[in-house]
């Protein structure tokens, strides 16, 4: 046997004993190497410094009034009822636009001024209407007074009667289409006829869209914003599937930004989409309880939904710990050692945690801080 080989041989040897060696050595633990999901008693020792290192604490089971929290998520939207398109009643030039994008605005604000000839003619029309009336009243007043005394023809009352009419009704047009474009008709005279009229807010909110410039000329068809009026804000949230059957019309809720998530509003659900997507949710609608500046539509925010109060046992949420869809507790057994326990866990947020079925745990020591770095020691092992 040539020195070489025996190099390899020797080194083969110290790395086998060295082996078996380390075996022993973990034979001596009370946890044993395979999957710990398999094994019902999975014990972890440690050091002082490992406990010291970790800031290893414990806790027992308490009692406690638990709602449990289903929590969404989505976007904020308007109602297309509360989406306006505004337009002139006549076409015209713009002379002036007295908002921007996004500004807000109240209820009867100027938002631009159109200019044309024909807001002339359509006043001008008005009071020679109005003064052909007064001249037609005044023959009506006196063919009556003529034909009493047989002095006329009916034929020529009944003609008189008509002009009357006739120029009434056009007056009441006149008059209803100078109501439309802003012009009160009631006050107009030759000394205040003009060329221009306002177009005013509808309602309250503010401006989405502006899609005419300064000396455009524009159509009645031609829409020149689109206005959002805030009191149809929505609130589109998805559930989750298995929180399907918690949430119901009806519910107040909790909403928030992401931008603020201390600052939280009250809102209502009002409408639950009947299917569920292919992500495995559906859709919750909900509304504002006041209205709140601070909510835009486009975006993303969060919402909290508390269902299920009962008085329960349970754990801080850091004592359970997750592996392979299934929820771990570690026992203090004293000495230094601490048992892996399943458990099966119910309603839960984020300090607290149901422990189903526990009486087994009572006054038993469990790790609070600390849990997951003991799952991640026995992970590592496993592995």
């Amino acid at each position: 046997m040539s020195l070489k080989n025996i190099s390899i041989y020797s080194l083969g040897l110290v790395l086998i004993l060295s082996s078996c060696s380390g075996k022993k050595e973990e034979e001596k633990t009370v946890y044993e190497n395979t999957k710990f999901k398999e094994k019902g008693q999975n014990t972890v020792q440690l050091s002082e410094q490992q406990i010291k290192s970790v800031g290893l604490t414990t806790t027992v089971l308490e009692n406690k009034t638990m709602e449990k929290l289903v929590r969404l998520n989505g976007t904020v939207d308007i109602a297309p009822s509360h989406i306006s398109s505004v337009s002139s009643i006549m076409g015209g030039h713009i002379k002036s636009i007295n908002v921007i994008n996004g500004s807000c605005f109240s209820k009867g604000q100027v938002l631009a001024v159109v200019e044309d000839p024909q807001f002339i003619q359509l006043q001008q029309d008005y009071l020679v209407t109005k003064a052909q009336l007064e001249s037609a009243r005044l023959n009506l007043n006196r063919q009556k007074d003529l034909n009493t005394s047989k002095a006329s023809s009916d034929k020529t009352l009944q003609t008189a009667q008509a002009d009357y009419s006739t120029l009434n009704a056009t007056l009441k047009g006149l008059e209803e289409k100078l109501r439309i474009i802003g012009i009160n008709a009631k006050g107009l005279n030759s000394s205040n006829i003009r060329s221009r009229i306002n177009v005013y807010a509808p309602f309250s909110g503010f401006v989405s869209k502006i899609l005419v410039n300064n000396g455009q000329y524009i159509n009645p068809s031609d829409t020149l914003f689109e206005l959002i009026n805030p009191t149809g804000l929505l609130l589109e949230l998805k559930v989750f599937e298995n929180d399907i059957n918690d949430v119901k019309i009806g519910q107040e809720i909790l909403v928030y930004n992401n931008q603020n998530p201390e600052k939280k509003s009250k809102a209502k659900i009002i409408s639950l989409v009947p299917s569920i997507e292919n992500g495995g949710s559906s859709d919750a609608i909900a509304k504002l309880s006041a209205l709140n500046p601070d909510f835009i539509k486009g975006m993303y925010i969060n919402g909290e939904v508390s269902v299920n109060s009962r008085y329960t046992l349970g754990l801080p949420s850091e004592s359970v710990v997750s592996f392979e869809n299934k929820n771990y507790i570690f026992e203090d057994l004293g000495n230094k050692k601490y048992k892996m326990i399943p458990v099966n866990t119910g309603i839960s947020d984020d300090k607290f945690t149901e422990i189903l079925k526990a009486d087994y745990l009572k006054d038993k020591r469990i790790v609070q801080k600390g849990a997951y770095s003991l799952l991640m020691l026995l992970k590592n092992k496993a592995e």
